[in-house]
């Protein structure tokens, strides 16, 4: 059983996001990702040289064999399972799903740097924030570690929830396994530096385009959870010029996706992203998203945490209403 863009597959889809809510990523259980990570590593050590056309083609080859190893294993191993017997395909495909989540970590990560801001400890703030960010954090004040934490969650709103429930509505478990092949090449190999620019030049060109339709999507969603918790008094955000200012702001990051979200949530915000980042002391210049109409704070991450949950909530009603839709024409 591989559940997909059907009102089935969305309910086990919502069992899955109930499951990651709950529980989220158990140590002791063996997770995708890391399994994923390790076969990687492995693989860049002996085929990262030779030429820089070399290293592309054995770049992309990676990237061929991971993604598309992940999405025939996962398949083939429901397809056994469905074979032996249909509850024990469902209960495998339940976890899998779930394993492509990150809503409860996403959360935890969050927090864990609001409590220590929350009571003037930089000094935990630093070091949490730093479990979740490559850039250096041992130096930063309250406003940078709080600019930190809020660009680390819109844009994994992005990569650890949206992306995989759009994919899983696609194609089920193996699809959004596939996507986080995908994400997991160019989180450990696409990078523009002298070791990985030509090796994971496919590896990042290919996360581009899986993330394309997700990050814009999830960036209305982000716009329309501002809206609705605007009107019901949950929180007071610049949802007004939020749409137009976002597709302004958006293509002056670097990535092609991941200023849509965090532009959004700059503008519901009223703050400023983007700027100056240091890695392993040297500094990253980025352009600014939103204006600085308020100073980052605590508060800021508490919203942004909200603004998380309630775009991944639309999106998943959003796509219930699409879906069904097409069932009744059909």
């Amino acid at each position: 059983m591989i559940v997909g863009a059907t009102l089935g597959g969305i309910t086990l889809i919502a069992l899955a996001i109930a499951i990651d809510l709950i529980v989220g990523d158990p140590r002791a259980l063996p997770h995708p990702v890391v399994i994923m990570g390790r076969f990687i590593s492995s693989f860049e050590r002996l085929w990262n040289r030779g030429t820089a056309q070399q290293r592309r083609w054995s770049g992309a080859l990676l990237a061929l064999i991971v993604v598309g190893g992940v999405w025939g294993i996962s398949w083939l191993l429901l397809l056994v399972l469905m074979q032996l017997h249909p509850g024990l395909a469902l209960i495998a495909e339940l976890w899998l799903l779930s394993t492509t989540l990150a809503i409860k970590g996403l959360g935890d990560a969050a927090r864990a740097v609001v409590k220590p801001l929350s009571m003037g400890d930089l000094t935990a703030a630093r070091k949490a924030l730093g479990m979740i960010v490559g850039r250096d954090t041992h130096s930063l004040d309250e406003a940078e570690i709080t600019r930190g934490t809020v660009e680390t969650v819109a844009e994994n709103t992005v990569d650890g929830i949206t992306a995989p429930l759009f994919f899983a509505l696609i194609g089920g478990a193996p699809l959004a396994l596939a996507y986080k092949a995908v994400n997991t090449l160019d989180s450990m190999v696409g990078y523009q530096n002298q070791r990985y620019a030509d090796f994971g030049f496919a590896s990042a060109k290919l996360d581009d385009v899986a993330n394309w339709l997700p990050a814009r999507l999830t960036a209305l969603c982000l716009w329309l959870a501002g809206l609705l918790m605007n009107v019901l008094g949950i929180l007071r955000l610049r949802w007004k010029g939020a749409l137009h200012d976002t597709c302004r702001d958006a293509p002056r990051h670097p990535s092609p996706n991941a200023g849509w979200p965090e532009a959004m949530v700059a503008r519901l915000l009223g703050v400023q992203l983007g700027g100056t980042n240091f890695y392993q002391g040297v500094a990253s210049h980025r352009a600014t998203l939103g204006e600085p109409l308020e100073i980052l704070g605590v508060a800021h991450i508490n919203a942004t945490i909200r603004l998380m949950h309630g775009a991944w909530v639309l999106f998943m009603l959003l796509s219930v209403g699409v879906i069904a839709g097409l069932l009744f024409i059909i």
